[in-house]
């Protein structure tokens, strides 16, 4: 009698406790592509650094870096010897964020 009361006990234990102890990785996220982070296009960098700003500090500012925007991704096609039409629709790409001026 006292080995099937003891039995009892430790089941009931077991199973409030098991739980407990059985789940010991993360949880994996519904939508795991949902977690990879997006590159932010230059232009919405430059938008989130000019936020703050008003008038036309923010438009000085914004013009700003655009420019040196354009100036990196021409500085990039020109180390990639690109040339003519290429090399426009690269810079293009690269400032937008499209994805096929980026690296």
């Amino acid at each position: 009698m006292k080995l099937t009361s003891w039995a009892v006990a430790t089941g009931i234990v077991c199973l409030f406790a098991g739980p407990m102890f059985a789940q010991t990785t993360q949880p994996v996220p519904a939508n795991p592509a949902a977690t990879v982070p997006v590159p932010a296009s230059k232009r919405m960098n430059c938008l989130a650094t000019t936020a703050s700003l008003k008038g036309q500090d923010k438009r000085d500012q914004m013009q700003l870096c655009m420019a040196q925007a354009r100036l990196d991704c021409l500085k990039q096609a020109i180390d990639q010897k690109i040339v003519g039409q290429s090399r426009k629709d690269f810079v293009k790409a690269c400032v937008s964020g499209d994805g096929a001026g980026q690296q």
